[in-house]
């Protein structure tokens, strides 16, 4: 079993909802909406213009900053608008908007690569930017800027199929529909890193999909070594999987590369198979649509830019005591307040939750209790950051290093007080972050 990292928790799994639900493709919509804005980085420049004639997976946005991913159409059709629309994030964000003409008319720059990265392994750097792969486990840092900042330095790829946060099974079951896909993009890789093996990394809550990959990886000494893990959240974050895996700790402000590893998560291996063996990029990508106010959970194959509406209706509605819908999980989900807000690529969950499941009173209250200090896997002291944060005190925030923060969620879930210390952590690390900026 896996050596642990510091502190974590063991919420409710709710796993059981949809673990057992094949990957159902939803049909595209009528209407996509496409962000400039589907990965951490800056905005893409859309290089469509209203009127113009799209077909699937043709360049609509290009990349023009190193941390950036192209981005491609997921329908074929037209362009009905560019304009400001409403993002996930809670931002107004340039979106362009598609008319599906229904024929998903594959564009002439999708083509396969096999051939390329035979001949070549470190073509396979190009292709996945050129694909506009972002990491599929929810960060959706792009890829291609991880490869090359990890390239010569590394001596541990680490792929992460963990999936620890509460009722998301989207990685499960690719693991268990499509285990070949995601072990050749693995291998590829390995390939372009020039490295003997890969340590793939799945919890020990998903023994089906364990099995299955043991079906085509059944020597532990190979070029892949599936390593099961104790099931303990946050492992699938990335320093604290390093951690898990290696005993090595990315410094604060750090980056994996700077202790010799580097994370891929076990979808993003997929996407990139595809890439290479299809040329299609990143349009689609597997979501479960989960939750007690669901009334048929489900994991359906969604494309880019589906309003999040068509998902609900697709799992058969919400339940009369819906009370909170969220993209992610329970723990690092983001809250959405209108149902028109798009998919995008680092989308893997629509959580819907009653109000059985709220947790929060009239007079939260600190009791300190030190339970947040033994749960926090970056060693922080998050009571206290909170209390700094409603008193403004951006020096002690910094001395604090609330930067450091993951945002993982595990205060506010062991915090017998019920205070919503993570929100407090997101609002002093944007007050701190400004500062910088200003300076």
């Amino acid at each position: 079993m896996s050596r642990k990292f510091f502190g974590g928790v063991h919420p409710f799994e709710g796993k059981s909802l949809t673990e057992n639900c094949p990957i159902q493709v939803l049909p595209a919509p009528e209407q996509v909406l496409i962000p400039v804005v589907l990965h951490i980085g800056a905005p893409c420049e859309p290089v469509v213009n209203v009127g113009d004639h799209v077909n699937l997976g043709q360049l609509i946005a290009k990349a023009t900053a190193a941390v950036a991913a192209d981005i491609h159409s997921s329908v074929s059709g037209t362009v009905a608008a560019i304009e400001p629309r409403l993002h996930a994030n809670g931002k107004m964000v340039q979106t362009i908007v598609i008319d599906n003409d229904m024929q998903d008319t594959i564009d002439e720059s999708v083509v396969p690569h096999t051939a390329e990265v035979e001949a070549d392994p470190k073509a396979l750097t190009e292709i996945v930017r050129k694909a506009g792969i972002v990491g599929m486990g929810g960060a959706a840092f792009p890829t291609a800027v991880k490869i090359t900042s990890g390239l010569g330095k590394v001596d541990n790829i680490i792929i992460n199929a963990a999936e620890c946060e509460p009722y998301i099974t989207a990685d499960h079951r690719i693991m268990l529909e499509q285990p070949e896909e995601v072990l050749e993009g693995v291998r590829m890789l390995t390939k372009l890193f020039e490295l003997p093996y890969a340590t793939f990394v799945v919890e020990n809550n998903k023994k089906a999909a364990i099995n299955k990959l043991r079906e085509f990886v059944k020597d532990d000494n190979g070029d892949i070594r599936i390593k099961v893990h104790k099931t303990l959240y946050p492992q699938g974050a990335e320093k604290q999987l390093i951690q898990s895996v290696t005993k090595r700790q990315v410094p604060p402000g750090g980056l994996p590369a700077d202790v010799g590893c580097v994370v891929f998560n076990d979808y993003t291996c997929w996407a990139i198979n595809r890439a290479v063996k299809t040329g299609m990029p990143a349009i689609d990508r597997v979501v479960s649509v989960t939750g007690p106010g669901i009334k048929n959970p489900g994991n359906y194959r969604v494309r880019v830019g589906t309003p999040v509406r068509k998902l609900i209706e697709a799992a058969g509605g919400l339940t009369d005591n819906a009370q909170k819908v969220l993209m992610g999980g329970p723990m690092m989900g983001i809250a959405i307040y209108d149902l028109d807000v798009p998919v995008v690529k680092g989308t893997n969950c629509i959580l819907v939750l009653t109000d059985k499941e709220n947790r929060s009173v009239a007079e939260p209250n600190c009791i300190r209790c030190g339970r947040c200090v033994a749960a926090c896997p970056m060693k922080l002291m998050p009571g206290t950051i909170y209390h700094y944060e409603r008193a403004k005190d951006i020096a002690m925030l910094q001395k604090l290093h609330v930067t450091d923060c993951i945002e993982c969620g595990c205060c506010t879930f062991i915090c017998a007080g019920r205070l919503d210390i993570t929100q407090s952590i997101k609002m002093a690390k944007a007050q701190v972050n400004a500062l910088r900026a200003k300076k």
